[in-house]
């Protein structure tokens, strides 16, 4: 092991530095544990990637909450009811251990349960649909504390294109503007995970505050259509923003991506499928697209896992070209299956850190990935209006 200049290991200065900076994760889709499957996320559930525990041992303070709505509520006309209740989910989580948890708005919340020794739960929005064409519905999910709103999943919108989905619409329309407009008045960040480059370039174009990727990587590493190009990063820094690089393995490794595309494909053609086959049965579907995702996960479960490195390259490379201020974590916990050695679940975080150190990245250069990139984006985003 490698001695730092006071006596002690790589491995120590890692741990103390993990434990001195602020943690803040950008996206992880663990609600719908305790939602849909009963799961008490306060205790060690052995399970998934995330849980209060596992929380406090992995140093994470502050967790952004994605309420991911899936796009067969939009379907059944569900999609507002979806969120709400996801938001629910959370609100319950937090009135539970009131005493380790708490539910922040704001940057200066974050500061303050950390100073206590409490974590946080940011409530966020993955997939535009669920505000239903209606600027009202945005402004109810952020008086409930929602603050960001990812302006499309995997599935286009009347108003904004999808990477995984282009050619329904070319960009953000005027109402996708306007949603972005709206979103800067209230201090809600825009997230641009998930987004076409045309909507990208759009929102950017409209924002007056930074905007995120909450949970993308560099596409110059890895060649998937959800990881952002190098021209999109240096626009993303001129607009003061942050990535918060994804841990997802197919989004990391080039390998296995390839291996994984043809499983991609028919992943995407069976959903559509039983969507169409079930769109009046939502039981039927719900149970189709459950045995779809249990083979998927399977197929990516036996694939090896990439080394802990190619996350640190995905670091490296963005803060190369975007600028050490613009790149964060955004792991996307509960939300993938496959992630890379040594960061098994949010209680191996530490393990990151002393990476990041040992690939000779600063003790001031990691504070700021770990989380006060992020922090610096909600203060001049979300604290900037609604004050602390």
């Amino acid at each position: 092991m490698t001695s730092t200049q006071k006596g002690g290991t790589v491995a120590d200065a890692a741990l103390d530095l993990h434990r001195d900076s602020i943690v803040v994760d950008g996206h992880a889709d663990t609600i719908s544990r305790a939602l849909d499957d009963g799961e008490d996320l306060g205790t060690e559930t052995g399970k998934g990637h995330l849980d209060l525990p596992r929380m406090f041992r992995g140093g994470l303070d502050a967790q952004f909450l994605s309420c991911w709505v899936e796009p067969k509520y939009v379907q059944r006309k569900e999609s507002a009811k979806r969120a709400f209740r996801m938001i629910d989910a959370v609100k319950q989580w937090a009135a539970k251990y009131p005493d380790r948890l708490v539910l922040a708005r704001s940057a200066a919340d974050v500061r303050r349960a950390a100073a206590q020794g409490k974590v946080c739960g940011i409530l966020c929005i993955e997939g535009g649909h669920a505000i239903e064409e209606d600027l009202g519905l945005l402004r109810s999910f952020f008086e409930l504390g929602v603050r960001y709103l990812t302006l499309t999943w995997n599935n286009s919108l009347s108003w904004a294109e999808a990477a995984r989905d282009p050619g329904k619409v070319r960009g953000l329309t005027d109402f996708g503007r306007a949603v972005v407009r709206e979103m800067n008045r209230l201090g809600m960040l825009v997230d641009l995970s998930h987004v076409s480059e045309n909507t990208f370039y759009d929102a950017i174009a409209v924002s007056d505050t930074p905007v995120i990727a909450s949970h993308s990587c560099a596409r110059a590493l890895c060649d998937h259509v959800r990881n952002l190009r190098d021209d999109q990063l240096r626009a993303l820094a001129k607009n003061g923003g942050v990535v918060g690089v994804n841990f997802y393995s197919g989004f990391l490794s080039q390998g296995f991506y390839d291996r994984k595309k043809s499983a991609d494909l028919a992943d995407d053609q069976e959903r559509a499928r039983a969507r169409e086959q079930f769109r009046d049965d939502p039981v039927a579907m719900d149970r189709a697209l459950k045995e779809i995702s249990l083979r998927y996960d399977q197929t990516e479960a036996a694939m090896a896992r990439p080394p802990l490195d190619l996350l640190i390259d995905h670091l490296e490379h963005i803060a190369r070209v975007a600028g050490i201020d613009h790149v964060g974590l955004g792991s996307d916990f509960d939300g993938v299956t496959a992630l890379p050695e040594g960061v098994k679940d949010c209680s191996e975080l530490p393990n990151l850190t002393r990476r990041l150190l040992e690939r000779g990245f600063s003790a001031g250069d990691v504070r700021k990935i770990l989380g006060e990139n992020f922090l610096r984006v909600m203060e001049q985003s979300i604290d900037r209006v609604s004050g602390p």
